[in-house]
């Protein structure tokens, strides 16, 4: 394969993060299945040639919203095609990579047939795919996200800054959910159940009594930073008064650098008693002026 000229093959040029525009017009990494260098086009199925993405990051589908969209579908109809590609163990099936909501809401809906593209795309372009357009709608919890993450890094051989990359997220902030995976079962599932928030659940990690200060946390309805509080005060001994931290908690600091990544400027969020403020550092009127223009 011939390198361009930046030095990087086409195939590690795309990567990861390519986009669903880019694959539908880029067939060059379908694992196991043939190659197909024609244009998608939306077809239109019957709804029961479609199955679950095997791949499907997300566990939990809440029934209220899936109802919602079916409500919308019934009036005015799948506006955005279902991505599917043939399924590896039947002759004429789909499985789907992007649009399971969409399928689940059309079969509430009484729909019969349903708009879908065609693509030939492999295992890993499909999870990502998925993972994608999953975190662009915030519909996945913690976990779901963190197990994604893991698959990509621990089954395709990605870096944490390949993912980063793919997902618009900080390398740290993807390395810190990954850890969330070491939660133990129980925190997990206060934590889907609302009762943590994820800032809670950080907080928690590495901690040795975690479960006993989460039954803590429900109790007495603590916020994070009162919770950082309490877990500076095992730490340090209750013999001495310990003053309030300034350091920002985990998710403005995880926000801080998922921010820095996208804009390529250093951002810097500050709390105050009310609301706060975000600055953004430039060292060039050029790097001022390419922001600017991101704004419009």
């Amino acid at each position: 394969m011939t390198a361009d000229s930046s030095g990087q093959t086409p195939q590690r040029m795309r990567g990861l993060g390519s986009g669903l525009a880019a694959l539908l017009g880029d067939n060059s990494r379908a694992e196991g299945v043939k190659n197909d260098s024609t244009p998608a086009a939306t077809r239109v199925l019957p709804i029961g040639s479609l199955r679950a993405g095997r791949l499907q990051p997300r566990t939990e589908f809440n029934q209220a919203e899936i109802e919602s969209l079916a409500a919308s579908i019934s009036l005015q109809g799948i506006i955005q095609p279902i991505l599917a590609r043939p399924a590896k163990d039947s002759d004429g099936d789909y499985e789907i990579v992007a649009g399971e909501r969409r399928w689940r809401a059309a079969q509430i809906a009484g729909l019969h047939e349903v708009p879908v593209i065609i693509h030939f795309i492999g295992d890993q372009d499909a999870l990502e795919l998925a993972l994608i357009e999953n975190l662009q709608r915030q519909d996945l919890n913690i976990f779901e996200e963190a197990e994604a993450y893991q698959h990509l890094i621990a089954d395709y051989g990605n870096t944490q800054e390949d993912v980063a990359r793919a997902v618009g997220r900080s390398r740290s902030h993807v390395a810190n959910s990954v850890r969330l995976l070491a939660l133990p079962t129980e925190i997990k599932e206060l934590t889907k159940a609302g009762k943590l928030s994820p800032g809670h659940a950080r907080v928690l990690l590495g901690v040795a009594n975690a479960l006993e200060i989460a039954h803590k946390i429900v109790r007495e309805n603590l916020n994070v930073r009162q919770t950082e509080k309490l877990m500076q005060k095992a730490t340090n001994g209750q013999s001495q008064p310990i003053k309030a931290r300034k350091e920002k908690n985990a998710d403005l600091r995880d926000l801080e650098e998922t921010l820095t990544t996208r804009l390529g400027l250093r951002v810097t969020i500050t709390e105050k008693k009310r609301g706060g403020s975000v600055s953004v550092q430039y060292k060039t009127l050029e790097q001022l002026d390419e922001f600017l223009k991101r704004l419009h």
